[in-house]
């Protein structure tokens, strides 16, 4: 436990901060609403109908394959900077991980995500 005791702190410091600053900013933010800062604003076109509308599924699903291959990029490029002093272990490793990102990327074109319609 001694050993987790500085990430412990750290965390506690991460919540309290951010608990803190959205707190202090409602206490010192301007509340003045109106009907023109309650309506919804549309690139400057007047809504017409209601804001609730469902999207369909094909929204949702190419974010979550944005999301995996995001994922990707934030783990390869700093790899692919320490590659040289990491060896061949570390090379292992990441084709292992684009392997699996890769059959990600098999299962959502096999099961149609990525086309359009």
């Amino acid at each position: 436990m001694s050993g987790y005791l500085p990430v412990l702190i750290f965390a506690a410091f991460i919540v309290g901060f951010g608990v803190v600053s959205l707190a202090v900013a409602r206490l010192l933010r301007p509340h003045r609403p109106d009907d023109v800062k309650l309506a919804n604003y549309e690139c400057g076109a007047e809504p017409i109908g209601s804001a609730w509308v469902q999207f369909p599924v094909g929204f949702y699903l190419v974010a979550l394959v944005f999301v995996v291959f995001d994922a990707l990029a934030v783990f390869l490029f700093p790899w692919a900077l320490v590659l040289r002093a990491a060896g061949m272990g570390a090379f292992w490793v990441m084709a292992g991980f684009v392997g699996i990102i890769g059959l990600g990327w098999l299962y959502a074109y096999r099961e149609g995500v990525l086309e359009w319609k």
